[in-house]
């Protein structure tokens, strides 16, 4: 089957986020506001039916000083790319075909201007599918840290998320790290790690914000 044959759909959260979490690295998706959700089909699965082979996640931007710094006089039309995963097994270039079937559709269904995705050095993760997709490459944000409880990273401000059940947790747990009695040996695995930086990656879908901000956030 040629990539050009996949099928990409705009679909619900709740249907990829089982695939998110077995196929994409963080294996997590709390604390993404999700705008909108694909996935990626062949038709190699049982009975005559598509099977999913990738999942995508655009979502507001995880700080909104992303929003308001490649496009600030319309921060509101601004996604992050936060997810992206396909399986195993799938040929070269189609994260990068299915990138590309996305950023139609969002061209074509809303009124979005900018897409801001960053590639993770941690995980040895330059951006190559992004070049391949016609993203600008904007320099490295600045180096970071993560949370690690229990052998599982979460995002360093994840105790922040009192409105979430898990933030809340993580939350008592670090207040409660020592002195008390019920704080045993197994949940003391809680500490922070530096990380490197990121590699920064934005797709312009509005040609009058590209033409206005391209070559000030390239010198920036």
């Amino acid at each position: 089957m040629k990539i050009s044959d996949y099928i990409v759909e705009p679909v619900s959260r709740k249907a990829i986020q089982s695939f998110v979490h077995k196929w994409h690295y963080s294996h997590d998706t709390n604390g993404i506001q999700q705008t909108q959700c694909f996935a990626l089909f062949d038709d190699m699965g049982s009975f005559g039916l598509p099977r999913m082979i990738g999942a995508m996640i655009y979502a507001l931007p995880s700080m909104k000083s992303t929003a308001a710094k490649y496009n600030p006089d319309n921060p509101d039309k601004c996604w992050e790319l936060r997810r992206l995963c396909c399986i195993d097994d799938t040929p070269t270039n189609t994260e990068s075909y299915f990138i590309g079937k996305t950023l139609r559709w969002i061209r074509q269904n809303t009124d979005i201007e900018v897409i801001v995705s960053y590639s993770d050095l941690e995980q040895g993760h330059e951006g190559v599918i992004y070049k391949a997709s016609n993203f600008y490459y904007l320099g490295q944000s600045g180096s970071g840290r993560v949370l690690m409880v229990d052998g599982k990273r979460y995002h360093a401000r994840s105790m922040n998320q009192k409105e979430k059940p898990y933030g809340r947790e993580l939350k008592r747990r670090w207040n409660n790290k020592e002195g008390h009695k019920f704080w045993d040996s197994k949940e003391e695995n809680m500490y922070y790690v530096d990380t490197k930086p990121k590699n920064i990656y934005v797709y312009y879908l509005s040609k009058k914000v590209k033409k206005k901000y391209l070559y000030v956030d390239s010198e920036n």
